[in-house]
């Protein structure tokens, strides 16, 4: 397989909720208004605490600063595993699941945070880009690695990057690398909250956005006003949770179900399958962007049982998305990765 590094540099920031008032305009540019702005990288995912939003230089450039957006620091860059020329796909397991062996995993091993963003699409990988050159040493003897650059490809070999093994500028020995390699990951430490939404994964063509923007900038901006008529939500732990992506021209959605009704059915789709995904909510805590392995806790255990994911990270904590009928057995298989002894 082929694991392609991105011509995009990404920067990850949160609005505040009330402050989204200040970022209505270039948030609208940005989803509606492609022909004026040179963005071609865009992410925004609502959760109950902010707005995440992830984005290429130029997006970057049409945010203000303001006490209500917060930017980390890194610049990460955004990786792809690829099969036979397309995004990688599976007729049994997709999303992460796919990928958690071949790359979470190893990139935990070697302390590499990651930053996952899951689409209808694909999976992107978001590394910083002063880890790069670890992740193409851990990476290199399982891929073929390409780098992208004006819309073409080009081998990458490690030493193209680095004649030395990096991580946060310290050389690795070969010895210390041999004991991180064995390094079974961590059992999951952070604690999880199972909601009881189910979620739809779907796309549409992204020359229909004007159809559906009256709806869309409701859902994404005016969705925590109450609506006239509206009845009380019948279940108080549902928890908001919408993520819009346009990416390289592909726009791909997540939302509930609740949601998915007030869109027109026609524009939006989805698999043949129609799958209904549950969420599992990862932290208790903001997670904050350091801590290594995180993705790796759940996405193995998932892999092993062959368990298709859909992960997204946000700001504050992280979210995987699995068949609702799984959902039980993907519970129970986290409280006990949570009470084995650490090793």
């Amino acid at each position: 397989m082929d694991l392609h590094i991105l011509d995009h540099r990404l920067r990850v920031t949160s609005i505040c909720k009330n402050g989204l008032v200040n970022f209505t305009h270039p948030l609208i540019k940005l989803i509606f208004l492609r022909n004026r702005t040179r963005c071609k990288f865009f992410s925004l995912t609502e959760t109950p605490e902010n707005y995440t939003v992830v984005l290429d230089e130029e997006g970057f450039k049409e945010l203000q600063p303001s006490e209500h957006l917060q930017v980390e620091g890194s610049v990460w860059l955004p990786l792809n595993v690829v099969s036979n020329g397309n995004a990688s796909s599976s007729s049994q397991a997709v999303g992460v699941t796919k990928i958690a062996k071949s790359v979470i995993a190893p990139l935990a091993q070697q302390h590499v945070s990651v930053f996952m963003l899951s689409t209808y699409q694909t999976d992107f990988i978001l590394v910083r880009e002063k880890d790069l050159a670890v992740v193409i040493h851990t990476l290199e003897e399982e891929f073929n690695i390409y780098r992208e650059v004006g819309g073409e490809y080009s081998a990458v070999l490690s030493q193209d990057v680095h004649n030395g093994f990096q991580k946060n500028g310290k050389e690795c020995t070969v010895q210390e690398r041999g004991m991180r390699e064995k390094r079974a990951p961590q059992p999951t430490v952070h604690p999880v909250l199972i909601p009881p939404n189910q979620f739809c994964v779907m796309s549409l063509d992204p020359d229909t956005l004007p159809a559906i923007a009256t709806t869309l900038i409701d859902v994404l901006f005016y969705s925590n006003s109450p609506k006239e008529g509206a009845l009380p939500s019948q279940d108080l732990d549902c928890i908001k949770f919408f993520s819009f992506s346009l990416i390289d021209g592909y726009v791909s959605l997540v939302m509930d179900t609740e949601a998915q009704r007030q869109f027109p059915a026609d524009l939006l789709f989805t698999s043949s399958s129609r799958e209904l995904w549950r969420m599992v909510r990862i932290g208790g805590q903001p997670l904050g962007f350091d801590e290594c392995g995180i993705v790796a806790q759940i996405s193995q255990p998932l892999a092993d049982s062959d368990i298709s994911a859909y992960y997204i990270s946000t700001f504050s904590f992280d979210h995987a998305l699995v068949p609702e009928e799984d959902i039980v057995s993907v519970t129970e298989m986290l409280q006990q990765h949570r009470k084995e002894p650490d090793c």
